[in-house]
Formats: structure tokens, sequence, C-alpha cells
């Protein structure tokens, strides 16, 4: 038996190189003649194409070399040092592709066989089907304090949590790379940020402080005033569910929910909002009346109002009428709360956190969202996602001590208990089919995410979307791997579970394979392609947007005249040639993106998705009047919004000047619904102990991030889950050291 070591120096290496030194088994290829040569192939992948340059000896492929490629970094180009080295080794590319980069491993294949059959493979055939056989090695067997399944971002804040605690940590992680779903999210996190927004203690402050900076107050888009009014007339009666012809229910729609009350346990904090509100509106309704817009007032955010958004915004009946969900009042308090620390904690481990701009993504419902600049280890800065929710974390770890371990390419498949029912250990398969058995002194976490990779599951599990909506070809923004293991492995073991049967689609889709397109709600508009009209409030909750595409989609026929990949609910998104995916930022080239983006005149487009170009272009003037106040209503009410479609100047104060406006050419998104976020998981109580069917915890057993349920409840406001994973896998590292 033996024991797998990774120093700190090893894992950075691993970072660019997660295949190196990997030993090869048993090879299955027949001999093959090539014409001697070096030649250059591409091939689809996620992101883009994939190019590389394959050379080839007489007799066998000697070289891959990857020119040119867009795959996203530590997921899909974990791919390219694996395969090279076993499609060398096999003469061929009938090898395995590499677990959560399926796309990628696919595209690599592809474009090798393209290379083969220009060097002329005396059997192409045989080239696709040579492979290697990796022999499984002496069972790796070792004791930790506490043990991590899954390193996506709930992981590893729970391995750096335990790390600082002082206990010996080993993550497991069934992919190529640390980095989970969480590298494929847009990255920001929701949590107010009161140095940015409006203060009751000094209300007309045009700047804030916080750790001895200063930072510029953040405005409010518009439409953020009527919000407020409305939730201020929330009635504070008990919550009737009723559904009937007099009380329909429509998602999203916020003042049909307020006329049906309030759960009693979300009262409190409907009060104390409520006197926030008003705080706020005596000092913002004079100005208001005197002619001052709102998007020159100071932001209003507070706690209270994120964990009622998260309430409302997640309040949903299933799809019969008969039974609501909603978050439980206590997980969604402590994620909120937990959330005003995010910073500091991951700022102080050496990451770069962004709460300066308060902005919205798709779904958010307020302006709240953070971004995440990256994180420098050991001098070495290193961006984005990866930089400062993986690379920083994963320092912490492997420096706390040098027993702690991240083991990649590992696949957990069962929990170890003991005769009192204890979880006391994992037992785990390596890629090689290398057994695994670990003990934990502790406690083991599961973080293993959701289920939306496993479209059957979605389907097998669905109680709210229509049948139908959920078809077999629909795509998903979740890595490959994300298949639901961590539940299965906790119901095993008596695990309950909640709200599965609520999934979230994702309307930022894109057509061809589902990956996540970014962008926010608030400076878009959708449109229906056959009638030229928009039919939803696109700053409205993520399942609002993705059944208005379901029903306003464009037909099958017409999705194949344009080229593009057919799946229910495609639909076309119009904004501002200049406005990129949600940042509020510009493209300095704006090009076509095949089977996905188009940049044309009202009426080229109008003639391409088959709609009047006179309705279509009046669609769009009423919309923009509507932005620059120029109009007072629109025909599809919309809560929040800012910028225009067309082109048009603004003065010094931020005022738009109706008469520079003209509108020439768009910019056009085809987009469908994918699965996302499945919201429903594992049942925890607050110190993310899982619990069984009877409320009891399971001795020992802890989850974090979207493997649990209970908080999102029917449909999660875009941002809430990064700040969830983070706030629940410290919270899981601190039960499992504390041994709660």
């Amino acid at each position: 038996m033996r024991k797998l070591g990774l120093t700190l120096i090893a894992f950075f290496m691993l970072l660019s190189c997660a295949a190196c030194g990997q030993q090869q088994g048993e090879t299955k290829k027949t001999d093959l003649q090539f014409k001697a040569g070096s030649y250059t192939a591409s091939a689809q992948g996620y992101n883009g194409e994939v190019t590389i340059e394959a050379t080839f000896s007489e007799n066998a492929i000697t070289d891959i070399q990857i020119q040119e490629q867009k795959e996203t970094a530590h997921v899909g180009d974990s791919a390219y040092p694996i395969l090279i080295e076993d499609i060398i080794a096999a003469n061929g590319t009938g090898v395995d592709g590499v677990s959560g980069a399926t796309f990628t491993s696919i595209a690599l294949k592809n474009a090798v066989n393209a290379a083969a059959e220009a060097a002329e493979a005396s059997d192409l055939d045989t080239f696709k089907n040579n492979t290697v056989t990796h022999q499984a090695k002496d069972e790796i067997t070792g004791t930790w304090d506490v043990v991590i399944v899954g390193a996506g971002g709930a992981g590893m804040m729970a391995a750096a949590q335990a790390a600082q605690n002082g206990d010996t940590v080993l993550i497991i992680e069934k992919n190529a790379e640390m980095g989970g779903n969480t590298l494929v999210s847009g990255g920001a996190y929701q949590s107010t940020f009161d140095a940015v927004v409006w203060d009751p203690e000094n209300p007309d402050a045009t700047s804030g402080e916080y750790n001895g900076e200063t930072y510029e107050k953040v405005t409010n888009d518009a439409g953020r005033i009527d919000t407020l009014k409305t939730i201020l007339d929330w009635s504070e009666e008990p919550f009737d569910g009723t559904v009937d012809e007099a009380h329909p229910f429509v998602a999203g729609d916020i003042a049909l929910n307020a006329q049906r009350g309030v759960h009693e346990e979300y009262l409190p904090t409907l009060l104390a909002l409520k006197d926030e509100i008003r705080a706020y509106l005596a000092w913002a309704q004079p100005q208001l009346d005197s002619g001052t817009s709102e998007t020159k007032l100071t932001l209003f955010s507070t706690i209270n109002l994120h964990v009622f958004q998260t309430y409302y915004g997640g309040l949903r009946p299933n799809r019969e009428n008969t039974e609501w969900i909603y978050g439980d009042v206590d997980l969604v308090r402590q994620f909120v709360e937990g959330g005003q620390e995010i910073k500091d904690w991951l700022e102080a481990q050496g990451a770069s956190i962004d709460q300066s701009r308060a902005y919205t993504l798709i779904g958010c419902l307020w302006q709240r969202e953070n971004a995440v600049n990256g994180g420098t280890v050991d001098g070495q800065f290193y961006e984005g996602k990866w930089g400062g929710y993986f690379a920083v974390p994963a320092n912490t770890v492997l420096k706390a001590n040098e027993a702690n371990q991240i083991m990649t390419r590992t696949t957990a498949n069962e929990l170890i208990t003991d005769d009192t029912g204890r979880v006391i250990g994992v037992k785990a398969t390596q890629f090689d089919g290398t057994p695994v058995t670990v003990n934990a002194n502790k406690g083991v976490i599961i973080a293993t995410g959701g289920y939306g990779a496993n479209i059957g599951m979605v389907q097998s599990t669905n109680d709210y979307w229509e049948d139908g909506f959920i078809a077999n070809n629909i795509g998903t923004t979740n890595r490959s791997s994300l298949k639901g293991d961590g539940i299965k492995m906790a119901q095993a073991v008596g695990a309950a579970t909640v709200g599965e049967g609520w999934t979230q689609m994702m309307p930022l889709g894109w057509v061809d394979n589902g990956n996540l397109a970014g962008g926010a709600g608030e400076n878009v508009i959708y449109v229906n392609p056959e009638t030229g009209k928009r039919y939803v409030d696109e700053s409205a909750e993520r399942d609002v947007l993705s059944e208005g595409g379901f029903e306003n989609g464009m037909s099958e026929a017409k999705a194949k005249e344009l080229g593009l990949k057919y799946v229910p609910g495609i639909y076309v998104e119009i904004s501002n040639v200049g406005t990129t995916a949600g940042s509020g930022g510009f493209n300095n080239l704006p090009d076509d993106v095949e089977g996905r983006m188009i940049f044309r005149s009202v009426e080229e487009t109008a003639e391409l998705i088959g709609c009047d170009a006179e309705t279509l272009r009046q669609t769009i003037m009423d919309y923009d009047n509507y932005v620059m106040g120029v109009a007072k209503e629109l025909e599809v009410e919309k809560l929040s919004y800012r910028g225009t479609v067309g082109q048009v100047e603004v003065d010094d104060n931020g005022n738009y000047l109706p008469e520079t406006y003209s509108l020439d050419k768009i910019r056009v998104r085809f987009l469908a619904p994918s699965t996302h976020h499945t919201m429903g998981g594992l049942v925890t109580d607050t110190d993310r102990r899982v619990l069984n069917e009877n409320d009891e915890a399971i001795s020992g057993l802890y989850a974090a991030g979207e493997v649990a349920g209970g908080i999102h409840a029917g449909n999660r406001l875009g941002g809430n889950a990064i700040t969830e994973i983070i706030v629940s896998g410290r919270i899981a590292g601190n039960s499992a050291s504390n041994q709660k």
C-alpha cells in the first residue's frame, strides 16, 4: 500500500501540466503508416475551435502542439497534456476523454484524427481505435482530520477554513484540476457593501469608507424606487398560497406575491425592511418630487433587502399549484450575513475582491454584485476566479500542513461508516482504477455540486417546468461531471433531500452548446422572432426569462434556416452594438460569431429572424423612449433598466439628449435556456450537518454548496450561489473541525 503526496510546488506545476509523469499501462495499437511530416488541423471545442499541429513519423504520431484554442482555463485546457500523452503512447485517438472536459477531449481527438487523415494514415479507423489502458496501482490509504469530496468553490473554502483551524485536510476531486462548476460560473457574488450604498447616518454622503479606503457611492438603476414601494406595501398577513382564477400565480410578479402576505418566519425581516425603506424614502422622495431622477440618487441596499428578495425570488409553487417552496429563513439569513466577511477573509489570504461597483447580472434582482479580480500566491498573480477562489485557498491548504493534499482524477464512490452509523471515511477510485480508502478523524464534507449535467435526473425530479421544456437535447451550463454523485452517496447512508423538483434554467445559454453566455437583463431586450415585440421583463428572475424563451422561442424550421442548433426556447436578445455581456463595457471589434451572435441593421435583423421590420424598429424605439424618459409607459413592464439599444448622447450630468438619438446597427444574440443550478439537494442544518429523514444529524457528515438544498427554493437569485458556497464551505469546515 502507498500514500500519495503533493507538495505546494508540485501542485502549482500541476496548474499547467495535469498529467506530468503519469505511468502508461498496456497499449493496444496496430502498426500504421503515415506520410511523415507536421500537419495542422482544427475541430470545434466548447468555446471555439481547437487548432493543433501534429507531427508523424513514417509509422507513429510523435508530437502534438496546441496552436490556438479558447477553452476555459483549468477546465477544458486541463485535458490537453493528459490526452496528448495518451494519444502518443497509443498511436491513436481511442483513448478515454478527461472527466469534466468532455467537449475539449472530443475536440482534441477530432483535430488529431483530421491531422492523421491529412498524413494519409494507412488505416484511419484503426488509428481512431488504438488506445492505452492504464494499470491500477497499489491501494492508496491514509487518515486525515477532515476529508472533503469535491474541489469546487465550496470544497476549497471548506478546506481552507479547516486548514486555518489546524486540521489536516484531504480533498478528493474527480476532475483533472480543482475548480468544479465555480470556474464555469459568472463568478460574481451578491452581498451589499455599506461603503457604496445609502447610509442613513450620513444620507447625503457621496463616498464611504472601508478599512481606510474611500469608495464612491453607487446610484440607482431606473425603477428601483418602485420596487421599494411595492415591498413597503407588502401585506403583513399570513401567506395565502391559494392559486385560482382570482389569485393567479405569475412567476416574477412581486405585486401579486405582495398581496398573498408573508410566511411567519419572514415577517420580522419584512417589518425591519419596511422601516429601512421608509427612512430612505423620507430622504429620497422630496428630491424625486423636485425633479431629480432616481438614477442620481444613492443606491438603497441592506441585508434585510437581500434576505427578503432571496425569499420572494425563490417563492414558487409546483406545477400543479398544490405545494409552495421557499428558503429556510435561518439558512438564508446565515449566508447573507456571512457574505459580509467574504472580502476580508479571502483578501487576508491573498485574493483581490472588487466591491466598488454594486453591479447586476441576469436575474439577481438588485445592484449588489461583487467581482473577484484574482489572487496572489508567492508573488505571482493569478487572474479572476481561478486566482481568487482557487489558487489562494489552495495555497492556504497546502502550506498549512505538509500532510494536506489535493487528490485529482479521483472519483469518490462510497462513504464509510462505523457500527454507530458515524461517517468515518471515503472510498474512491482513481482514473486508472487505483483504489483509494481514506479515513477522517473528525468528519467528511460533501461538496460535489449539483446534478445539472444529469439531464435524466433533472427530468425525473422535475415538478416545476412544463413537460417538453426540459428536452433530451437541452444544453447545460454545467461541467459534464456534475451528475449528483454526492447526493447519491449521502442518501446511501440515510441522508434526506429537499426541493429537488425545482431546477433552475439559465436563460443565457449559447444555442450551440449551452455554455453560459453571460449578461444582465437591465440593458437588453428580448423579442419574439415572429412578432418582433418584447414579451417579458428582462430584469426579472431567471425562471421568468426561461419560461418566456420557451413560450416565445424560435421554431425549429426557422432555427435550421438560420443554421442554429435547435433546442427548445431559442430566443432573440437585442442590445446596443457597444454593450458587452452584462459588463456595460464595449467591444472593440464587433464581429459576427457563427451560430451565436450577429451585428445587423434593424431591417436586416427583421428579415433574418422573420418579423416585420417596421414593428421591430418601433419596439426598439418605444423601449428607448421609455429609458430616455420621453415615453411614460411600456407595453410590457420592466422593473429596472439602464442603457438604450440605439445610440444617444448624454450631457455632463448623464442626462439623455433624445435629439441626438439614432438607431443603426444592433447587437443580436441567439440564446436558449440551459440547465444551470439544481436548487434541491441534501437537507442540512445551520452547522451544515447532513440530516436524515427524522431531521437528525448524521454524525461525521457535512455538506456545502450546491449539493445541499433548502436555501434558494424555487428560483435562485443570480450571484447568490457564489456567496452561499463560500459561506457554507467555511461553516462546514468549522463544524467538522469542532465535530459539531
